[in-house]
């Protein structure tokens, strides 16, 4: 939840502790896990982004072996949509996003200063990890190409990926060739969850060397998937692909944690089949709905419906427009006068007019049935409540 820092440090390391449990070697969190996305302008309170950082140190703190990359609000001459990287109990190192979105529903360019500079690898479980954030893997030419350029075997990449119909497979995609060209491994980790006008659909991927999905998490739904990752020395794939595999001077490397822990018996991947589109849509309006009514406190809503009589036939003229609100129905002519204060309300004055002629006088509010409020009567009559479901 977007400014909930206490509740969302609690839920990530619920999560961490079972990732621990399962004896995972790297746990990873979507973009800006710790504040929320996004967090838009509370970004401008100094306070608020003080105890961003506190709160990442609190999660680093209860780190061990597992390493964990969590996304959070940076601060240096400026501000940083960042990743940082924490083990042992504390952070480890700290990667900025290079490539801030400013369309759609994006603003990270008013809020946030780009990342600069090469950037760094970080040994985890004997595995050189490159860590990019959301848009930074959508561009060909960006970071993921120059991590895995020098020597980079698996690329992380955190989200907070808007869900619109048909985004999963574009995804997909986009990953699939993305983790060919950079001939390694990629895990791409999104968040879950409804936010005001956005939703989060998750269905976080992992894509091995060649661009196949090995392993996919469901849609709309808050998961811990553990999966057992083979990474192969990137020189094979190179070998093997005629197009060959960019290459430059080796990045700096920091080292996080050892060799990967041994285990007795392998995590086969999962793949979650993708939701059809009508029942994708569906779930992310659910998804949506109820998270606005959780987060903002609601305990109940209300639904309201608008009935009217239809008039009576014997006193039905043809079909008629009404000059406020523009309906048109078969009700006399008389129904669409105004009423207002001073003006002619006769049955006399009224009839004199024609049915398909308008009301003289000014523009106003007519008297039709549906423009009226509903009386008290009518809204014991007309209205439901509906216990909102908890998250």
């Amino acid at each position: 939840m977007v400014g909930d820092l206490d509740g969302n440090v609690t839920a990530l390391l619920a999560m961490l502790d079972r990732a621990e449990a399962a004896g995972c070697d790297l746990a990873v969190f979507p973009e800006l896990a710790v504040t929320g996305y996004p967090p838009e302008d509370l970004l401008l309170k100094p306070g608020f982004v003080a105890d961003n950082l506190a709160s990442l140190e609190k999660l680093a703190a209860r780190t061990g072996r597992c390493a964990a990359i969590v996304g959070f609000v940076d601060r240096t001459n400026d501000l940083h949509n960042a990743a940082a990287v924490c083990a042992h109990g504390q952070v480890q190192g700290v990667y900025h996003k290079r490539l801030l979105p400013n369309y759609a529903v994006f603003d990270e360019q008013r809020y946030f200063a780009p990342g600069q500079g090469d950037p760094v690898l970080f040994v985890i479980g004997g595995v050189r990890v490159g860590v990019s954030i959301c848009e930074d893997i959508w561009s060909p030419n960006g970071p993921a190409s120059a991590q895995a350029a020098g020597g980079a075997e698996l690329v992380v990449n955190l989200n907070a990926s808007p869900y619109y119909a048909g985004r999963l497979e574009e995804r997909e995609r986009m990953l699939g060739t993305r983790a060919a060209d950079a001939s390694c491994s990629l895990v791409y980790v999104n968040q879950v969850g409804g936010q005001d006008e956005l939703v989060f659909d998750g269905a976080s991927l992992v894509v091995d060397a060649s661009g196949a999905v090995l392993a996919r998490a469901p849609q709309f739904v808050e998961d811990v998937m553990v999966v057992d990752l083979d990474v192969r020395p990137s020189f094979r794939k190179r070998l093997l692909d005629p197009r060959g595999r960019a290459s430059s001077s080796p990045l700096a490397q920091v080292t996080v944690t050892g060799e990967a822990a041994e285990h007795d018996t392998r995590v086969h991947p999962t793949c979650a089949e993708p939701l059809a589109r009508e029942r994708e849509i569906y779930e992310a309006l659910v998804l949506g709905t109820r998270d606005y009514v959780a987060k903002n406190g609601f305990n109940d809503v209300v639904e309201w419906t608008r009935r009217s009589s239809p008039p009576s036939p014997s006193t039905r003229s043809g079909p008629s427009t009404c000059t406020g609100c523009r309906c048109r129905r078969a009700t006399p002519a008389r129904a669409h006068v105004p009423t207002r204060p001073g003006w002619p309300t006769s049955s006399a004055s009224t009839s004199a007019r024609s049915p398909s002629s308008p009301p003289t006088g000014p523009s106003s509010r007519c008297s039709h049935p549906r423009s009226r409020p509903p009386t008290r009567a009518s809204r014991r009559r007309t209205c439901r409540r509906v216990r909102a479901a908890s998250p």
